[in-house]
């Protein structure tokens, strides 16, 4: 039987990742942590290696294989905080050849990125039900991509019809999703009833 599913969705710089970690925290599990960032820069180095002191030091922590393949669990994981599901997207989409300059915008044709994009779909949620086949509890952390500008050039249209498609799927298949917004957390499902805030 798979185990319970949460989705965190929420905007950069949101508090969803802090909020899942929270989340983890709770559960009461041996926590593995699925760290989908390159360290590509200094920046980007030094927002890992802060994101690293915040979690427990009895939490293992497992990079995916070149960004976008699972190896295996370590023994004994109970629960698994998969942050961020968007990177590793990005990371299939390039991966899945759906990756090039902006001046090389026109070399695939519209049922070339259909056909890649179907694949990626499908292949992101494999990677999530093959987890949530493995252990107690999955926590998705992945961003809300549907609130912002439309992206001015085509690989970041695809990302975002991409994105947007898949946090939807992973909506239906989670027992809870949470939306956080400046660093406060809404339940989107099951939907909160009038009086949950007061018996918190």
């Amino acid at each position: 039987m798979p185990g319970r599913m949460n989705v965190v969705i929420g905007g950069a710089r949101s508090g969803k990742s802090s909020f899942a970690l929270r989340l983890a925290e709770e559960c009461g599990l041996k926590v593995c942590f699925l760290a989908t960032a390159e360290a590509g820069d200094e920046e980007m180095s030094e927002r890992i290696r802060r994101h690293r002191l915040n979690r427990p030091d009895d939490w293992e922590t497992l990079e995916l294989e070149e960004g976008v393949r699972l190896g295996g669990l370590p023994q004994g994981t109970q629960a698994v905080l998969f942050d961020c599901f968007t990177v590793y997207l990005a990371n299939l989409m390039a991966a899945n050849g759906l990756d090039w300059p902006v001046e090389e915008e026109g070399r695939m044709s519209e049922e070339e990125v259909a056909k890649l994009m179907g694949r990626t779909e499908e292949e992101a949620l494999r990677m999530v039900d093959g987890l949530r086949g493995k252990v107690e509890k999955l926590i998705v952390v992945t961003n809300e991509v549907g609130t912002g500008l439309v992206p001015p050039y085509r690989l970041g249209r695809v990302f975002r019809d991409l994105a947007g498609r898949l946090n939807q799927r992973l909506a239906e298949r989670a027992d809870e999703v949470h939306l956080v917004c400046a660093g406060l957390p809404l339940r989107l499902k099951p939907a909160e009833k009038e009086g949950d805030h007061e018996k918190a």
